[in-house]
């Protein structure tokens, strides 16, 4: 028989290592007896093969494949290293707390593994149906992640609130395909593009409720407001190394889904379209800053903290949405990847293995009692609030700047009103470990493991370099690009027409 050139499964190398490696540790949890300290240990390496094969083949053969499902392009491959970057800190972070356990630790690892596979067929995603297998697969795995602890209702309950409006986000994000499908006759990404540049819709009316239904589901993903009301209760919740993932790991999935659908759907070529989106997604923006920062600021709980800063965040990343710059996004939240994933590194540290000390007030005198880990921690804290030469005071001045020249002046101008704000609750905790005394009751904290000791050692390397030296990192994304317009995606070649059926 013939052999189908489309189909390239050099293209799917990084996916294929990763199902591979989550069948492995299920068997290896099938069988064995005692602890599960061997199963993080095989996830890192898989992700590692997956990093391999991502370098070595994926980003090397650039094109679509699988009849256009599949892309392979520099921002597929760019945020697949953020993606695998914040599953292995994941991994190294959940080792402490579930590596040990006799039951179910193995478990937690695979699905950790699976959610990283649908990460990163989100970011190599072509076509409508792809984003949605995706989603699906990163989805269904976070859901039973955030439930873990079976015997724990808060866990629980966070389960369930996260089930049930990710199952409504999920019949949004779906119908709202079904309606483009029909506004556009095809589900491949690129043909839409053409076909709205065209304007051979069948009903432009119809394309526009089909974006606002996917908007809904994928700013849901993203934890943007106003769709982030499920993020502090199931931060909260959640075991620690499972809030640590989801705030890192599937917001920066998520808005590879954003700049693949609303950056491709309506370019600038589009006229009236791109400038009813670019509005719409401008108030998603400024309604995530001002809700995430100014909430936040109330909060006891310092992971209902983090999760209301995650929400800020949201809307400072959706501004790189807005103006279609890619590279400015990947830059930003890689940055914030490993500043939270650093802050939650020292939350799952001082909050032990049952999550029972996460008030910030439980914090007090930590920097007499654990000096490595309180000063971390408040490089953490202030680099996400922007203190200079640290990753998110580059971070945000990279994105801001994009903006600025992209002619969203007043943007930028409310989102450093924000910054400023955010500052006020990330000193908070910061005070609270080096000026208040601690309790006297309080047990003395362990010797930090290993693990922890990695995740925090990468974390803070990460965020100096990235904010001392930043060009290795941008020129190398702009060397891959070079052919593209500046702040525009890659563009595949156009094809003439929709094709039905598709």
């Amino acid at each position: 028989m013939p052999v189908n050139p489309d189909i390239n499964y050099t293209a799917v190398l990084p996916e294929i290592c990763l199902t591979v490696t989550g069948l492995v540790v299920m068997m290896y949890d099938a069988f064995a007896r005692e602890s599960r300290r061997w199963a993080g240990l095989i996830v890192l390496g898989g992700l590692g093969l997956a990093a391999y094969g991502v370098w070595r083949w994926v980003g090397l053969s650039p094109g679509s494949s699988f009849n256009g499902m599949l892309v392979t392009d520099p921002m597929r491959t760019a945020f697949a290293f953020v993606l695998l970057l914040v599953a292995a800190l994941s991994a190294l972070l959940a080792m402490p707390t579930f590596g040990h356990q006799s039951k179910s630790g193995g478990e937690y690892f695979a699905l950790l593994t699976f959610a990283t596979v649908g990460m990163l067929l989100i970011a190599g995603a072509g076509d409508l149906a792809m984003l949605f297998l995706g989603i699906e697969i990163l989805s269904i795995a976070s859901y039973a992640m955030a439930g873990f602890r079976r015997n724990d209702l808060r866990s629980n309950e966070a389960a369930v609130k996260y089930f049930i409006l990710g199952s409504f986000s999920t019949g949004f994000l779906v119908y709202g395909m079904a309606l483009v499908y029909g506004a556009t006759r095809t589900t491949n990404l690129k043909t839409i593009q053409i076909v709205v540049q065209n304007g051979n819709l069948t009903s432009e009316s119809l394309l526009l409720t089909g974006a606002a239904l996917m908007l809904v589901g994928l700013c849901f993903k993203a934890a943007a407001a106003p769709f982030h009301l499920w993020a502090p209760d199931v931060y909260q919740g959640a075991p620690t190394p499972v809030t640590a993932f989801m705030a890192a790991g599937p917001k920066a999935a998520a808005f590879v889904a954003l700049l693949r659908v609303f950056a491709e759907m309506f370019p600038a070529e589009a006229g009236a379209l791109h400038q009813t989106w670019t509005l719409i997604l401008a108030t998603v923006a400024v309604l995530s800053m001002v809700i995430g920062n100014v909430v936040a600021i109330v909060q006891d709980d310092i992971k209902r903290m983090l999760a209301y800063s995650s929400v800020a965040h949201a809307g400072y990343a959706m501004l790189g949405v807005i103006v279609g710059d890619w590279k400015a996004t990947l830059f930003y939240l890689a940055g914030y990847a490993v500043m939270t994933m650093g802050a939650f590194a020292v939350v799952a540290y001082v909050a032990r293995e049952d999550d029972r000390q996460t008030l910030i007030l439980d914090y007090a005198g930590l920097g007499f009692q654990a000096p490595g880990a309180a000063v971390a921690l408040a490089v953490f804290l202030l680099a996400l609030g922007g203190l200079p030469l640290t990753a998110g005071f580059m971070g945000k001045f990279v994105l801001f700047r994009e903006v600025w020249q992209g002619g969203y002046a007043e943007l930028v101008v409310v989102a450093v009103l924000n910054s400023a704000v955010s500052l006020y609750y990330y000193l908070r905790p910061i005070v609270t470990m080096f000026f208040q005394e601690g309790r006297q009751n309080e047990d003395e904290l362990p010797d930090l493991p290993w693990t922890l000791t990695t995740v925090l050692s990468v974390t803070l390397a990460a965020v100096f370099y990235l904010g001392v030296f930043p060009e290795p990192i941008l020129a190398g994304l702009t060397r891959k690009v070079a052919s593209a317009p500046a702040g525009e995606l890659p563009r595949a070649t156009p094809l003439p027409r929709a094709v039905p059926g598709r």
